[in-house]
């Protein structure tokens, strides 16, 4: 099926998510920094998130969440043609995390690159994927967004230590019915908010030395005020831009799916468009930010409680390092097109 432009109609087939066991909670932080509970509930909405062991990487957390999508998706890993993993803490640097994802799963025919995007990368991931479908050329995308922020979280930095957890989320992209998937979508990003948000070593301008891990400059480092007043605004621009390109109003929304950064962020934007409690989906208070993986793992748990229903308008909104934003509104279907046999 292909819509009036000539391209397909594409959308989420299926989706899986995976955090890990360990929980670190607010009582447990005020053990290892100066804060509280009550301090942290009060600014952020977080009382705990998931840790991964020391013997997991990104890639075993992505793994298990892609084991998911693809048997919600009634697909095997060698129907996949590419794999997309957004992450900013990779398995290392090379080769990526993707390829170690395709090897793991036995998707020999996929395809695989990363893409960062610090946490609006599942968004810029699901919109490459979808123009690959679109225009023909693939037929199952694999997009994960996963990350290990705890390998890079300074615990006794209590500014960043309260917010960041770890963990998968998955979706496996594909043609849907004639009407139904993705709407509309945007991306942007600002470089000369990089700084404000960002791991200064580890690259070519600051490799590896015993200078830089000296000064901590490993870890993952945060200007929370710049970061929050840029979130507020874009959150509430891309979601506008979305609904706007895809001829709909505020009123048309079904569900918000938010990047779960901060709960003062989300209420921003819920009083901004005037939705209720049961359209907003919000887990942070569980898993804190996982940045990449934030938004494909609200979207999987909604899914799974049944928040979700055929022919819903969902909104999907973030942003993050780079600094980077995104939005995508997405009528939802996980019908395969007709004739789209597997």
């Amino acid at each position: 099926m292909r819509q009036m432009n000539g391209k397909r109609s594409v959308g989420i087939l299926a989706t899986g998510s995976y955090t890990p066991d360990r929980v670190l909670s607010n009582f447990d932080l005020e053990k290892m920094v100066d804060t509280s509970d009550e301090w942290i509930v009060s600014r952020t909405g977080i009382r705990e998130r998931r840790i991964s062991s020391a013997d997991q990487a990104s890639s075993d957390l992505a793994y298990e969440a892609a084991k998911k999508a693809l048997e919600s998706a009634k697909l095997s890993p060698e129907q996949l043609d590419l794999i997309i993993v957004a992450t900013v803490t990779p398995d290392t640097m090379f080769p990526s995390t993707a390829c170690i994802l395709q090897e793991k799963l036995g998707a020999k025919r996929a395809a695989a690159m990363d893409l960062s995007a610090a946490c609006t990368g599942f968004l810029y991931g699901v919109t490459t994927a979808t123009q690959f479908i679109s225009n023909g050329l693939y037929k199952y995308v694999l997009v994960v967004g996963v990350e290990s922020l705890s390998k890079i979280t300074n615990y006794k930095d209590r500014n960043t230590c309260v917010l960041f957890g770890d963990g998968a989320g998955a979706a496996v992209i594909g043609e849907v019915q004639d009407g139904y998937g993705f709407q509309s979508f945007e991306l942007g990003a600002d470089g000369s908010g990089g700084p404000l948000l960002c791991q200064p070593a580890g690259g070519s301008r600051i490799p590896a030395s015993s200078e830089s891990v000296e000064n901590n400059l490993h870890y993952l480092s945060m200007a929370g005020g710049e970061v929050f007043k840029f979130a507020v605004r874009v959150m509430n621009s891309a979601t506008e831009a979305v609904l706007t390109k895809a001829g709909l109003t505020k009123d048309d929304i079904d569900l918000l799916v938010p990047h779960q950064a901060n709960k003062r962020i989300i209420d921003s934007a819920v009083q901004r468009f005037g939705l209720s409690e049961d359209k907003v989906v919000i887990n942070l208070d569980r898993f804190g930010n996982m940045s990449s993986a934030s938004i494909p793992v609200a979207l999987d748990e909604a899914v799974q409680t049944g928040r979700v229903k055929e022919g819903d308008h969902l909104v999907l909104v973030g942003f993050g390092g780079g600094l980077t934003w995104g939005a995508t509104l997405l009528k939802w279907s996980t019908t395969p097109a007709e004739g789209s046999e597997k």
